[in-house]
């Protein structure tokens, strides 16, 4: 039986293996430390998501309910109320941040979709931030994540000298929260293509979330994931970018280059990255770019519900190739240029249907 919810990173390990090669001595010895500490944080993490049915915090009115908590700089989950349902602002940015970017996932969700939170049974939306970890086996340091551990959601606040405050991109506080919708609906394995797909997914609805709070057409919008999180420097850009994947950063001096392929003839098929899963999913995001650039209008209108309806459908041991043939059939509902849309963009990655 495949896990339902494995530790979720927004930041990949092959982003944190290459800032281990850094020429910044301080960036350097961040990544190394957390190198060697993150297969035992993820054996513990994981270990606790056996059960995942046990893991979900219900809503007490089965609605629209966030819980923020303040980790204080440490790797204790979920940490201290800060704030909850209802309540004002708080001075904490992050805190605040993470109220509001949930509320906006649960909202996109639910009333383009008519799903009630995560599990579509009124799950509670819980964030902590400020949360660290072991830097140097004895002392706590900012953490450059965000990740999504089957119950809840939890943001670093990034090192200052390569990645920023994870809660100041909306797209990443939804990309992970999909996680929750993706494990509750289709339940994607988390190695190889279904992997790939399971993060596909995340970035999907994580920028078209984004691209609907702020009433972009799919023209317009900007389609790179976690802009907001990088320190700003000449040579990245994001994450990813859906739309030209293996661009997002090219030549950084902390990062390298961006791995992802664009289309199936450069697929990774070794082991790294749990069988490529960050790095395969630049293929099926370039083909749901294409697809939403091709129908017009807002993304989320049908290239979205397209998107939504098949992850409901797939399987846990989804491959690309099924991903595709459901979109194409869903696409059905929504006339011939839906179809040819789709089948187009599945041609132009080098998935033909």
């Amino acid at each position: 039986m495949y896990m339902r919810n494995p530790i979720h990173c927004i930041v990949p390990p092959y982003m944190t293996e290459q800032l281990a090669h850094s020429p910044n001595p301080q960036v350097r010895a961040r990544a190394i430390a957390h190198l060697s500490t993150a297969a035992h944080m993820r054996a513990l993490r994981e270990a606790a998501q056996a059960t995942p049915s046990l893991m979900a915090t219900m809503s007490p009115t089965q609605t629209k309910h966030r819980l923020v908590y303040d980790a204080q700089q440490t790797d204790r989950l979920p940490g201290r109320l800060a704030r909850a349902e209802g309540q004002p602002c708080t001075a904490d940015p992050a805190v605040d941040e993470a109220y509001d970017f949930s509320g906006d996932t649960y909202d996109f969700f639910q009333q383009l979709f008519q799903r009630n939170s995560l599990d579509d049974n009124g799950m509670s939306m819980i964030s902590s931030v400020h949360v660290a970890e072991v830097g140097d086996g004895e002392h706590y340091v900012p953490m450059n994540n965000a990740f999504w551990n089957g119950r809840q959601m939890a943001y670093g606040d990034g090192d200052g000298l390569v990645f920023q405050r994870f809660t100041q991109s909306l797209d990443v506080v939804a990309h992970e929260l999909s996680h929750g919708v993706q494990s509750f609906t289709s339940n994607l394995r988390y190695y190889g293509q279904s992997g790939a797909l399971n993060e596909h997914f995340a970035d999907v609805f994580g920028v078209l979330v984004r691209q609907w709070k702020n009433d972009e057409t799919a023209a317009q919008a900007n389609w790179v994931v976690g802009a907001e999180v990088l320190v700003p420097a000449p040579t990245r850009r994001g994450i990813r970018d859906m739309e030209n994947p293996g661009t997002a950063y090219r030549n950084d001096p902390d990062l390298g280059n961006d791995p992802q392929p664009a289309d199936m003839s450069q697929l990774y098929t070794g082991w790294r990255n749990r069988g490529g899963v960050h790095i395969n999913s630049g293929i099926p995001n370039r083909a749901f770019v294409l697809t939403a650039k091709a129908l017009g209008g807002n993304a989320w209108d049908i290239a979205g519900r397209i998107w939504y309806q098949t992850l409901l459908q797939l399987t846990t041991t989804s491959q690309f190739s099924d991903c595709a043939r459901l979109t194409l059939q869903v696409a059905a509902a929504y006339g011939a240029a839906a179809q040819s849309a789709v089948r187009n963009a599945w041609q132009q990655v080098g998935i033909s249907l």
